[in-house]
């Protein structure tokens, strides 16, 4: 057989096997191509059921043990007066002392410049409450100025709001968030002449809890109110479907 013939016979082989990965290829191609994915949306509406608040008292004294004496007071009457509005006493949650040393600068009768001098000590203490009674709480934190009225200096935070139940409500919301997907995704099949086939790939987005017709923003890693007792969540499934 001549050089010719052997290098014609390999070029004719070398076009067919070529001709064979090129159709390989464009098969895989248009079944890839041939998929839908759409994404599906749960969303959720409840009510908060547990509740905490909490609000901080101070006093201030040149002498140490005076301040932590007077605060201890107050600490007696704030306790009591949550006692007397209903609250439990394993509700009530009174943190560490803070303490912090106070400096003062002025000018003497000289008109001299004095820095940094000693003037006592502050001493402030968190109480903090924990409830599944809602409503109590958050009547309580709206009329604190009582507390005020016997002589506590008293700073209250607003409440926050959670809910205990979350996780049930998060496989309701992947549950409807699927089957709209789906639903979405047999609508733009039979609009384009097709047929669902297998599910490929399915994911799940983060859950997003906001105030009910709020324009609060979507974060990356998931949202989640704390201020508001009405609550909204949401979450998102992408599903890709084959079709033929």
């Amino acid at each position: 057989m001549s050089k010719t013939i052997i290098a014609i016979t390999i070029a004719a082989l070398g076009f067919i096997i070529g001709l064979a990965f090129l159709g390989n290829a464009i098969k895989n191609r248009n079944k890839f191509e041939n998929t839908i994915s759409v994404t599906g949306l749960g969303t959720k509406q409840f009510t908060s059921d547990l509740i905490t608040w909490s609000g901080s008292f101070s006093k201030n004294n040149i002498d140490l043990k005076s301040a932590y004496d007077e605060l201890a007071l107050d600490r007696k009457i704030i306790n009591d007066y949550l006692i007397s509005k209903g609250i439990k006493q394993n509700e009530i949650v009174f943190s560490a002392v803070d303490i912090q040393k106070q400096f003062r600068s002025y000018n003497d009768s000289n008109g001299n410049y004095v820095q940094g001098e000693f003037s006592g000590y502050n001493l402030t203490q968190k109480v903090s409450i924990e409830s599944k009674e809602v409503a109590k709480i958050e009547n309580l934190s709206r009329n604190i100025t009582e507390i005020i009225n016997r002589g506590v200096e008293f700073t209250s935070s607003s409440p926050q709001y959670f809910y205990t139940k979350l996780a049930s409500v998060k496989q309701e919301m992947i549950a409807n968030a699927t089957k709209d997907a789906k639903e979405r995704a047999e609508k733009i099949a039979e609009n384009s002449g097709s047929h669902l086939g297998n599910l490929k790939k399915a994911s799940m987005g983060v859950i997003q809890i906001t105030a009910p017709n709020s324009n609060e923003d979507y974060s990356y890693g998931g949202t989640f109110n704390t201020s508001s007792k009405e609550k909204e969540a949401s979450i998102t499934i992408k599903l890709e479907y084959e079709v033929d």
